[in-house]
């Protein structure tokens, strides 16, 4: 089983190369899964918080309030995204043989999953210059900042287009089919 761990800060690109990035495993024969580590959180904004869902409309201070500030500090529950995470990859690997969690932000979630499992490939996307639209106090969260401080990735690709994206994540299958990857 290969994970792949895409991480960025807001609005890079992230999803649409898990995408990209499951579309092209489809190709080569995989059964790829896309995941987010912060699906509990969607959850709970959907459900009980009148959330439609629309990114348009993204409730990103509900997000980072319940991930960070009640969940892992009030509640001292470090680890609850990573192991609910762990978790669906366990029942699902039944059914695909290749996760891609297209949500990863901080240092503890992409050194968590690599120790978890095995076949770990990190992936980071940059995005210069772009208005992410969210208010100073959320550039300022440590879910829009720490990644900065992580240097372990396997690939980084700066995002200048969809075609430029699509292209570095085709380079990245191909590089897992040439045995490039180990």
């Amino acid at each position: 089983m290969r994970i792949f761990v895409i991480g960025g800060k807001a609005r890079c690109g992230k999803s649409t190369c898990g995408g990209f990035l499951r579309e092209e495993l489809k190709e080569y024969g995989y059964k790829p899964c896309v995941m987010h580590i912060t699906e509990p959180l969607y959850t709970y904004a959907r459900k009980y918080f009148s959330w439609d869902g629309s990114n348009d409309d993204k409730p990103r201070e509900f997000l980072q309030k319940m991930g960070i500030e009640i969940i892992k500090e009030k509640l001292g529950k470090k680890d609850f995204l990573l192991n609910r995470l762990y978790e669906d990859i366990e029942i699902l690997s039944n059914f695909f043989d290749t996760f891609i969690i297209t949500d990863a932000r901080l240092i503890d979630e992409f050194e968590g999953i690599k120790k978890k499992f095995s076949d770990v490939i990190t992936i980071k996307i940059e995005r210069e210059n772009y208005d992410d639209k969210l208010k100073e106090e959320e550039k300022k969260h440590i879910t829009e900042t720490e990644i900065e401080k992580f240097n372990d990735f396997d690939y980084i690709i700066k995002n200048k287009d969809l075609t430029e994206l699509k292209k570095e994540t085709l380079r990245i299958v191909q590089d897992l089919e040439r045995g490039e990857i180990i």
